[in-house]
């Protein structure tokens, strides 16, 4: 021992860099001071569990023109038979039968893994072409329930509402007339308004389904039509707050008009931010995809969108802040369904939506209009 301290203490201006170097890499982990492999940490009652979510698409798509073959003498749907002028055989209805539910077992799948658990619908004829629709095989092991009312239009097309009967119960449904006049007092006769309440994996959410008068005649001309719509909406969702000023609602259909049209800023109120949303209110989910340039269907060069879809206050509560709250049903994302096989790959309507008909020319393809969609998300453990 004195015979090392003798050797530090003569060698100690040659070893002091060595040794600071040495204290270096012991400090930064880049020296083990044990061979020994390195055990897994032992799992502890405050390592923190995986969050785990159940996630559910709620969608809308307008069929256009979903009509069966058969001539149905209360309506007018003579175009659509087989010695009809669109020549509308069983082989074409079939074969938009199975377009339809092709589009359909798409939406939002790659988000959840599943078609929508609850899909509100328009321009359909009547509830048999609804069941041939749920019964494609493409459907058919989602076992989704119909509910539908045939309504006062004079083209004979309503709207309805399919859902995953082991996901969502309904308790009640009832339709709400739109009644609205011409200039000479007589009544229009439109598209009912449809409204749905129910179950979603124990908690309650009350759908409204909605097809707005057209914009024949011009958009000014036909405004207060649809002005008429939007304020029997709100009615139907004034009341069902005065019920449950939680209620969690969601509107949605072809209104005839943008996000940024008088219906939707004037009389829904309906924001296009959700921190600009206050309690009782409505949060536009599709209008960022309008501000964006994206549409749902097009017009001599233009993109409207006209599907939307509206949620009320309680389903983006406590999800604008650094800590998001979703332990019950919330809003996680919205989209447009539009996918490459929906659209034109040609000619002079090159990305439009694929329709089935076009200038009176079968085309075969699947409808004028995109579907959207939201996608609700909730916290399970």
């Amino acid at each position: 021992m004195k015979s090392f301290r003798l050797i530090l203490r003569n060698n100690f201006p040659a070893l002091f860099p060595a040794l600071l170097f040495f204290l270096f890499l012991t400090s930064c982990g880049a020296v083990k001071t044990t061979q020994e492999p390195q055990a897994a940490p032992k799992q502890t009652s405050e390592t923190p569990t995986p969050k785990k979510f159940v996630v559910r698409t709620i969608a809308f798509y307008n069929q256009e023109n979903l009509f069966d073959t058969i001539d149905d003498p209360e309506i007018r749907d003579d175009d659509f038979t087989p010695r009809g002028s669109y020549g509308w055989t069983s082989e074409r209805y079939r074969h938009k039968i199975h377009n339809m539910a092709k589009v359909i077992s798409g939406i939002g799948r790659d988000k959840t893994g599943a078609p929508p658990v609850v899909l509100g619908v328009a321009e359909v004829e009547n509830r048999n072409v609804m069941e041939d629709l749920v019964n494609d095989p493409q459907l058919k092991p989602y076992h989704y329930g119909i509910i539908h009312f045939d309504s006062p239009d004079h083209r004979g097309i309503d709207v309805g509402l399919l859902y995953m009967k082991g996901v969502f119960q309904p308790i009640r449904m009832r339709v709400f007339p739109l009644k609205i006049y011409d200039d000479q007092g007589r009544r229009i006769y439109t598209r009912d308004v449809l409204l749905v309440s129910g179950n979603m994996d124990g908690e309650e959410l009350h759908i409204i389904v909605n097809h707005w008068p057209s914009r024949r005649g011009g958009e000014a001309r036909s405004r207060p039509l649809r002005m008429a719509a939007a304020r029997l909406d709100m009615q139907i969702i004034d009341s069902l707050q005065r019920e449950n000023k939680f209620a969690k609602i969601i509107m949605m259909g072809d209104l005839n008009d943008d996000p940024d049209s008088p219906s939707v800023k004037e009389v829904l109120r309906a924001k296009g931010k959700k921190a600009d949303v206050q309690p009782g209110g409505l949060y536009a989910a599709m209008e960022h995809f309008y501000r964006a340039g994206i549409g749902t269907l097009a017009y001599r060069d233009s993109w409207n969108l006209f599907d939307q879809i509206f949620v009320s206050y309680p389903l983006i509560e406590g999800t604008t802040g650094r800590q998001k709250d979703y332990s019950t049903f919330k809003l996680w994302k919205s989209g447009i369904y539009n996918k490459t096989f929906l659209t034109n790959r040609k000619g002079a309507f090159k990305g439009y939506p694929f329709r089935t008909y076009a200038g009176g020319q079968y085309l075969g393809g699947y409808s004028d209009h995109f579907p959207t969609y939201i996608i609700l998300i909730k916290q399970i453990n």
